[in-house]
Order: structure tokens, then C-alpha cells, then sequence
């Protein structure tokens, strides 16, 4: 079963709450795929990879740069693991079937769309259902705060 979080995030969009979270899972020695809802954000993001911080570096690609099995990170908008990650990182109320092949998920959820969070509340007991084990963070005055 994975480990499956949810990141409501309220206080920082995608943009800045993604390089963080991928830059803590690449430390910890994971390889991770980002799904997408469509693959104009899967190169939307992986633009902003590119240009988030001049001091900084998050190896990544995506199907327009080819070389799947060789990316550290791989954004998508596919079902498609070339990287043979242990993380998966659900953007845009992206759903999964195939959490069971994953450590760990991180379903990113935008606080400030109501319907974002009415689909995030009904893929949280499907997970809760399959059995996985499943906590939520909300961002808080010092960082990701565990809620439940």
C-alpha cells in the first residue's frame, strides 16, 4: 500500500510549493513521475523547472525531451512511469489507479477551488477504502502542517 498525501495548499500555488517537494524527494534518493491534466502544463511546469531559481537545479524531463528511463523526474500527462519512480506527484485533480506500484503519492490540491477540494474529500475515501494509509497537510505559518 502507498503512503498517499494530500497537500492542500493555501498559502502557495503549484509553482512554488512543486520545486520544494521535488527537491526534498530527489535529497531522499527517490525518482518521481508528475502527472498532469493535460500535457500543456506537463510543459508549462517544466519550463517553470527550468527558470524557478538561478541558484538552483531539479533534473527533470518530459515527452518533448525524450530519454523517459534516464529523468530523475518526469512530468507527464500520461500514465506513463519511464523512470521507474517510487513517487508519484498528482497535479490538477489528476486521479490514479495505479497508486499500488508507488511508495509514495502526493495528490497537490489547489485550497482555493471548492470543487478541487470536493473531488480531493471523494479520492481520499477511495484511498482510505483500498486501504492505503493516507494523511493530509495544510501549509501553515511554519511550513506543511500533518492534520489528519
Amino acid at each position: 500500500m502507498a503512503d498517499i498525501r494530500f497537500y492542500h495548499m493555501e498559502r502557495s500555488g503549484l509553482d512554488q510549493v512543486l520545486p520544494q517537494l521535488l527537491g526534498k524527494a530527489l535529497q531522499g534518493g527517490h525518482k518521481i513521475v508528475v502527472r498532469c491534466a493535460h500535457e500543456a502544463e506537463a510543459e508549462r511546469l517544466s519550463a517553470h523547472l527550468w527558470s524557478f531559481d538561478a541558484a538552483s537545479f531539479l533534473p527533470h524531463g518530459s515527452k518533448k525531451d525524450g530519454h523517459g528511463e534516464a529523468q530523475p523526474i518526469w512530468l507527464t500527462a500520461e500514465n506513463d512511469v519511464p523512470n521507474d519512480a517510487g513517487v508519484l506527484v498528482l497535479t490538477g485533480g489528476v486521479e490514479a489507479e495505479d497508486t499500488d506500484q508507488f511508495e509514495m503519492v502526493c495528490d497537490m490540491l489547489n485550497g482555493h477551488d471548492p470543487q478541487a477540494v470536493v473531488a480531493a474529500r471523494a479520492r481520499w475515501k477511495l484511498y482510505k477504502e483500498a486501504g492505503h494509509d493516507v494523511t493530509y497537510w495544510q501549509q501553515g505559518d511554519k511550513g506543511w502542517e500533518k492534520k489528519a
